[in-house]
């Protein structure tokens, strides 16, 4: 009786030891998938986020699926193609040669009309093209503001300008132009930045300027800017999400347009028969790699630079800019000029960002760029 008695009490306590065996062995097969499920969520969450930020592939003119090519290019060292449009007398017959360089969402045809008197008066030759993924000139994902310099660099080269030619930028082209000083100052013979795009980041700017500037754009903007200069990756999700406030500037709210933009708004009419060239290989590669450019970190500070023509050439920069302009701080240009004496700098009263639109504005520039002094505004 008490042998069985003691075999009764061993195999109850072996039975409960294998039962909680099973438990945790239940528990332990239990964990281990919600692991795995758990990292099979993670995977397809991260999937899905990868496929949510990444742009869609451009569309490149020419391409089996793409735009077709309407206008003439040259093709760049890298294999690029560079779409350009020609304007002003004959470049063999020009005494002065004018690389135009456009803003934000434009393209060549954006080029401001010069007066064909003005034109044939002082031999100038104007050529303007498409920077890299807008209009019919491939993407470069590669974009800086050196590399948009080269480019106008080759395309002088390509098109025959001689070894000196001038420049003139506007607005977001700004960013391309500061590079031509930077990087080609040999091949300039004078410069024109007209309203030109100021990065909130350059490190010349003393941060509360910088910042006052910074927070007066509208909230929008404000995140817009941010995530392209921290978040560079996300800009194209960002800016193509509805429930997010979009840019300011990529929608045209009025709210960016001072007094004096509206006068001259009616003038964009003009643009329906090209308006759809401009985001045709989409708008990563023209808008958001703008945005991405132009708020990014610069390999230099304009701030820092020196005077290109410091050798005694006639040849000068000028910088025009509007005390309304809604778009670009009057503040940072003013300081910007400051800081560079050798920048000729005209301040507009009244003026807003559009004012190179104006009647007769465009040959006001030029006559300006190509004469010197004697025609300042």
């Amino acid at each position: 009786m008490a042998a069985t008695a003691g075999n009764r009490r061993v195999n109850a306590a072996a039975a409960r030891a294998h039962t909680r065996k099973r438990k945790q062995s239940s528990s332990f097969l239990s964990s281990g998938l919600l692991v795995k499920l758990l990292a099979v969520s993670l995977v397809g969450l991260a999937a899905w986020f990868y496929q949510a930020i990444e742009p869609p592939p451009p569309r490149i003119c020419g391409s089996p699926n793409g735009p077709p090519v309407e206008s003439p290019r040259v093709r760049l060292k890298d294999g690029r193609h560079l779409s350009y449009k020609e304007g002003g007398v004959p470049r063999e017959k020009a005494k002065h040669r004018i690389v135009y360089i456009h803003g934000f969402d434009s393209c060549k045809h954006d080029v401001p009309p010069l007066s064909k008197e003005l034109a044939e008066e002082l031999g100038v030759y104007l050529v303007s093209f498409d920077r890299a993924g807008y209009g019919e000139s491939d993407p470069n994902p590669n974009r800086t503001e050196k590399s948009t310099a080269l480019d106008v660099e080759e395309l002088a080269d390509q098109l025959g300008l001689g070894p000196k030619f001038y420049v003139i930028g506007f607005s977001m082209g700004g960013q391309a132009t500061w590079g031509c000083i930077k990087y080609v100052p040999h091949r300039l013979a004078g410069v024109g930045l007209v309203t030109p795009v100021t990065n909130y980041w350059w490190p010349g700017f003393p941060a509360n300027l910088s910042r006052e500037a910074y927070y007066n754009q509208l909230g929008a903007d404000q995140w817009a800017l941010r995530v392209a200069h921290y978040l560079p990756w996300l800009t194209y999700w960002w800016n193509t999400r509805r429930w997010i406030p979009p840019s300011n500037v990529i929608a045209y709210n009025p709210a960016l347009f001072s007094p004096d933009d509206v006068k001259q708004l009616p003038k964009f009419t003009d643009r329906a028969a090209y308006y759809h060239q401009v985001r045709q290989q989409g708008e990563y590669e023209s808008l958001h790699r703008d945005m991405i450019v132009g708020f990014g970190t610069w390999e230099f500070d304009p701030m820092e630079m020196e005077d290109p023509f410091a050798g005694g050439e006639a040849a000068a920069v000028h910088l025009w800019q509007g005390d309304d302009d809604r778009l670009v701080p009057v503040k940072l240009q003013r300081y910007v000029a400051a800081r560079l004496p050798w920048v000729r700098y005209h301040e507009l009263p009244g003026a807003g960002h559009l004012f190179l639109l104006a009647d007769g504005m465009f040959d006001t520039i030029v006559k300006t760029l190509v004469l010197g002094d004697g025609e300042q505004l």
